[in-house]
């Protein structure tokens, strides 16, 4: 990388200068995945002219980067969004630390960790460096006369003040001309500019060192995992086989109870003393932290375990296998309980994101027991990773808020509640489902006033009405989408009663009547600061979260 040294100094201050003008005041949008963009195409051209090539292996991590990068840009639900630019960061960075090895695929997990400390420390030292290895000539300086320069410049500033001050008492249009020059600037916005330029620098640093590691020390074919292992095996096969064995007799006796539950549904719940919905909301988040200790214990004993026979390294796989299939019934356990609560409450994000961590967990359990049969444990490091990403993707790819309206709204069809309130909390992702379900003439008449209600919320929100005050550095598809979509609904929403300020206490707060059955609801999502309590007397209080039934 030394044989363009101010190339890589030009382009990481432009692209430095761009990270400011792209995001400086404006909303996260396009200028994400723009941004991003411009450094792979900068950073890309810097390897190619100082001859660092990259490997084939590696260049997979462009499609999870177009991927990722295309969903900044069209998702605003939180944990979507928040996926799409973690997915843009982490295939950028093992992209740049794999970009000439392209070992990646043969990493264990000390391999990853290793990789990203070694990262993170060259980010901060490593430009320094190069800094005193490509040490411009200066000579050209020693023949500047620096200090009558100086004494010049010194001595002309109060001159040219003087003389400016006189032009312009003696001419109007000059002072006019000087006024409106000195107007531009405006020096208490002198702090901001400072600000702004030391994040420019320090986004040039960054950028240098990232661009330095890939082109120097991304050579990855030796890895850490391939030389003496860190902890030595020090647990004999009696001992590990004594702690696989006892906790799948716990699981086993778990898995004989819960079994009766699989198949029978809120009959055989109902013979316990349990109602429905207690026996959804039980005991989930503890299944799931059981699934993930269990996958620990399985790695940590793999690690430790001496197995010095063939017979030994059989056994020891078998109690494994078993242990990992146990603890798959136990995420069908946990599996049955979330759909209950789905069965009874509908969607929320708090349903759908455990639903599809449950689904990737079952599959990461079913590559470690593959793994363990073909005895290839040291890829359970990849098999982590895609299953990371394959969440990643599932999640950003199925529009969460338009799943979670979807299903609710239909599911009144069948006479299960409705709750028009939580629709007014969700992002600008479901406001063209909302519009695709206020159209269809198939839903129940109270069901349609509700949708209407919640896309009566949205027409009310600061996000819709100070649309056209966003340039295009903060363009989001997500929001354009939703901005058309309420502008063709919004001449059918006249007969809606807006209720501003209804629950008083100086607050920005909105309700919304429905035209045919009076009903109330409470736009959540247009609040601004901690709502004050909800009165629960009068007959102007807006029913809050209310449970329809068609």
């Amino acid at each position: 990388m030394t044989k363009h040294s101010n190339l890589v100094w030009v382009v990481a201050l432009v692209l430095g200068w761009a990270f400011d003008f792209l995001f400086w005041g404006k909303p996260l949008g396009i200028n994400f995945a723009i941004f991003f963009t411009a450094c792979l195409l900068g950073g890309g051209m810097l390897l190619f002219v100082n001859g660092a090539k990259p490997s084939i292996k590696s260049l997979a991590f462009l499609l999870l980067f177009a991927f990722f990068g295309v969903i900044s840009t069209m998702r605003q639900e939180p944990i979507s969004l928040g996926f799409g630019i973690a997915g843009v960061l982490l295939s950028l960075g093992l992209l740049t630390v794999t970009y000439q090895g392209g070992s990646w695929v043969r990493y264990r997990l000390r391999d990853y960790f290793k990789n990203f400390f070694r990262l993170i420390g060259n980010l901060v030292i490593l430009p320094l460096g190069f800094v005193r290895q490509t040490r411009p000539d200066t000579s050209w300086a020693r023949r500047i006369p620096l200090k009558p320069v100086s004494r010049g410049v010194l001595i002309a500033i109060p001159l040219l003040i003087f003389f400016t001050l006189l032009l312009a008492s003696g001419d109007l249009v000059f002072e006019h001309r000087t006024m409106d020059f000195f107007n531009q600037i405006d020096l208490g916005h002198i702090p901001e500019y400072i600000l702004r330029l030391f994040i420019i620098l320090i986004m040039a640093y960054l950028l240098t060192a990232a661009f330095l590691y890939a082109g120097l020390k991304s050579d990855d074919r030796q890895l850490l995992s391939e030389g003496e292992p860190i902890i030595k095996r020090w647990l004999g096969f009696i001992e590990a086989a004594i702690v696989l064995g006892s906790v799948s007799l716990l699981f086993l006796i778990f898995v004989i109870i819960q079994f009766r539950y699989f198949f029978g549904g809120e009959v055989n719940i109902g013979v316990e003393g349990y109602t429905y919905s207690e026996y959804a909301r039980s005991g989930f988040t503890q299944l799931i932290i059981v699934a993930c200790c269990s996958l620990l214990m399985i790695l940590g004993l793999g690690m430790l375990t001496r197995r010095d026979t063939i017979r030994q390294k059989w056994a020891y796989s078998g109690l494994s296998v078993w242990l990992a299939l146990l603890v798959m019934v136990i995420l069908v356990s946990a599996y049955q309980r979330l759909m209950l609560a789905i069965d009874w409450h509908g969607f929320s994000r708090l349903r759908v994101f455990p639903r599809v961590f449950l689904v990737w967990v079952g599959i990461l359990f079913a590559a470690v027991i593959v793994l363990e049969i073909l005895r290839r444990e040291r890829h359970f490091a990849l098999a982590a990773m895609l299953s990371c990403f394959g969440f990643a993707i599932t999640i950003c790819g199925m529009n969460v808020d338009g799943a979670i309206v979807q299903h609710n709204v239909y599911r009144t069809i069948e006479g299960k509640h409705f709750n028009v309130n939580y629709l007014t909390t969700l992002s600008t992702d479901a406001v063209p489902v909302l519009e695709a379900a206020y159209n269809d003439p198939s839903l129940p008449q109270v069901t349609h006033e509700g949708v209407g209600a919640a896309l009566m919320c949205y027409l009310q929100s600061d996000w819709y009405n100070d649309y056209r005050s966003i340039d295009w550095r903060g363009f989001n598809f997500s929001r354009w989408a939703a901005v058309n979509a309420l502008n063709r609904v919004g001449p059918h929403l006249q007969e809606y009663k807006v209720i501003k300020n209804m629950l008083g206490y100086g607050w920005d707060n909105y309700a919304v009547e429905t035209p045919s059955h009076g009903v109330s609801y409470v736009c959540d999502q247009v609040f601004f600061k901690e709502r004050p309590p909800i009165p629960t007397t009068g007959e102007s209080s807006p029913t809050r979260g209310t449970q329809l039934k068609p």
